[in-house]
């Protein structure tokens, strides 16, 4: 389930989530979908959207000092900071929004170290929130999670390759098209892009893999949540490869997806167990 009015390919506040926890993790998702609209949607000019989002930083940061807030996104994770849980901080937030004034001023990313860079600060923040919450805080499940995540941030951009191409952002590496030497000029286009992004694809899958045993040890639903959370990435990077890795066009998971999705999940699930 989805929350507010966004489109969202994977779940969010879901039925499988814990319902302890469900409420904080609609708060961290508003805010997370606040922040970003600032800095990709309307009309506003880049000055404008820094200011909106300094101004969340600031509020963030009083927040976790126990300083009143003014913005009713950031007021909402009030409960989230009290209930004291380990691993909930401001920095994880301050990170969010970090990456989300990258997003207005950085349009190239020269090498896959300073792509990966965003993504620690985009999304990995999310996944460690979520631990966080079910009470999960050692080194190696982290890092899975990171992977998980940086995953999913990757699968969305090759998702969403020719919007943000529209608006004048790629996404994929320089250094990578120098490799296919291709150009990134009118990208995307079909088929002189095919290759590079087929390559930008595995790369998401094989880090997808590298995160799945994260599943292991997390109990009960959200371990559902997190193996229909995979599922989810899995499945648009197959329909990214059955359209032959054209990413002008943009796949989206749709209700006939439903047993697909649960193929991979149970996969997942079963996959990690033996690991």
């Amino acid at each position: 389930m989805a929350v507010d009015q966004h489109y969202e390919n994977f779940p969010v506040a879901s039925f499988f989530l814990p319902p302890q926890i469900r409420a904080h993790v609609v708060a961290i998702y508003r805010f997370a979908r606040h922040a970003d609209d600032i800095a990709d949607e309307g009309d506003a000019d880049d000055e404008t959207r820094l200011s909106q989002l300094a101004a969340l930083h600031h509020d963030v940061e009083a927040l976790f000092r126990l300083e009143p807030a003014s913005i009713p996104v950031v007021q909402a994770l009030a409960r989230l900071r009290d209930a004291a849980i380990p691993g909930i901080n401001a920095q994880l937030f301050l990170d969010l929004l970090s990456a989300f004034s990258q997003d207005v001023g950085i349009k190239r990313y020269d090498t896959f170290e300073l792509l990966a860079d965003y993504c620690r600060r985009s999304a990995n923040p999310v996944g460690r929130l979520m631990l966080a919450l079910v009470g999960v805080q050692d080194a190696e499940s982290t890092t899975a999670s990171d992977h998980i995540c940086t995953a999913l941030q990757l699968i969305n951009f090759w998702q969403d390759a020719a919007i943000d191409a529209s608006r004048g952002r790629i996404y994929v590496p320089q250094q990578d098209f120098t490799r296919f030497n291709v150009s990134d000029e009118n990208f995307p286009r079909h088929p002189d892009h095919q290759v590079l992004m087929q390559f930008q694809c595995e790369r998401a899958r094989s880090m997808m893999s590298a995160g799945a045993p994260l599943i292991r040890v997390l109990r009960g639903r959200f371990r559902l949540e997190i193996a229909f959370t995979v599922a989810g990435g899995l499945r648009i990077l197959e329909k990214i490869e059955r359209n032959q890795f054209d990413v002008r066009v943009r796949p989206t998971l749709r209700w006939y997806d439903a047993p697909r999705l649960l193929f991979l999940a149970t996969r997942a699930l079963l996959i990690s167990g033996r690991n």
